[in-house]
């Protein structure tokens, strides 16, 4: 999965874009209450441990 993938996901479950970094995006998760960083690049693909720091972060089951 791209994190352009992942971030479409993402706000399918509600959470939003908070604010820029300076390598990282700033997101929101309302169901977990938490900010959380996802990188910038669009075309990488996410690895197992970022899948695993999301899915902590934002208390989604991808």
């Amino acid at each position: 999965m791209k994190i352009s993938e992942l971030k479409k996901k993402l706000k399918a479950w509600g959470c939003f874009h908070t604010g820029e970094g300076k390598n990282h995006e700033w997101w929101w998760s309302p169901i977990s209450k938490q900010h959380f960083q996802l990188p910038r690049h669009m075309t990488a693909d996410v690895g197992n441990e970022l899948l695993k720091y999301i899915k902590e972060q934002t208390g989604i089951k991808l």
